[in-house]
């Protein structure tokens, strides 16, 4: 996520929560487990987290009520201030993305986001990942929830049976986003200098990877 697709994420701001409580039929598969998926990206988190692409503020809610310290990133304003409304009112969200960002005032020991990644492309995340590690003391991790695919086939077979059932607006997302295979992001990973590398499904799209940094 540098700011490609603003216009998506300002058209998504006011339903966005209406989709992750699977309200409509075409998204929930893709936020089957939301909460769990928070909550498991909260669990394997440090004390001081970064968190990219806030949205409405939903993981951030989790992170702060587990009494961590976060520092905010946001690239919408929409989605700005929908999060402001309902996080605590001293919660600082600073206008940044994946890719250009504040960059943080204190040490950092995790780096998070959900429903994030796909926004950069494949030579974009492998930067990304290369300037998180550098950013993190050893022993700091990645944790990041996003649609990932085994396969291109597994993908043009989600697609086919998204098309089938007239989901129009998820095969437009799948078709014009960048989500990757799952090999793609283990080797970029690993290439950034990541190790004790995992991957676990948490539905049929999304999955929570991680990596830690040694140095």
């Amino acid at each position: 996520m540098g700011r490609e697709f603003l216009n998506v994420f300002s058209g998504w701001a006011s339903e966005y929560d209406s989709f992750v409580e699977g309200k409509d039929d075409q998204y929930r598969e893709v936020f089957r487990g939301y909460d769990t998926i928070l909550e498991t990206i909260v669990s394997r988190s440090g004390k001081s987290v970064m968190e990219f692409g806030i949205g409405t503020g939903n993981l951030t809610l989790k992170l702060l009520e587990a009494e961590k310290n976060v520092w905010a990133v946001e690239p919408s304003d929409e989605m700005r201030q929908l999060a402001i409304e309902k996080l605590p009112s001293d919660t600082d969200i600073k206008d940044g993305d994946m890719q250009e960002y504040p960059v943080p005032a204190y040490p950092i020991d995790t780096i998070v986001s959900s429903y994030v990644f796909h926004h950069l492309n494949d030579s974009e995340k492998k930067r990304a990942l290369s300037d998180y590690a550098s950013r993190l003391s050893s022993g700091g991790k990645v944790i990041f929830a996003d649609t990932l695919f085994a396969s291109e086939e597994e993908k043009d077979a989600i697609i086919e049976e998204a098309t089938a059932l007239e989901y129009d607006e998820l095969v437009e997302d799948l078709n014009r986003e960048y989500y990757p295979m799952l090999s793609v992001v283990y080797n970029a990973l690993k290439e950034a200098g990541f190790t004790q590398l995992s991957f676990t499904q948490m539905n049929a799209f999304v999955w929570i990877f991680e990596g830690t940094v040694k140095k």
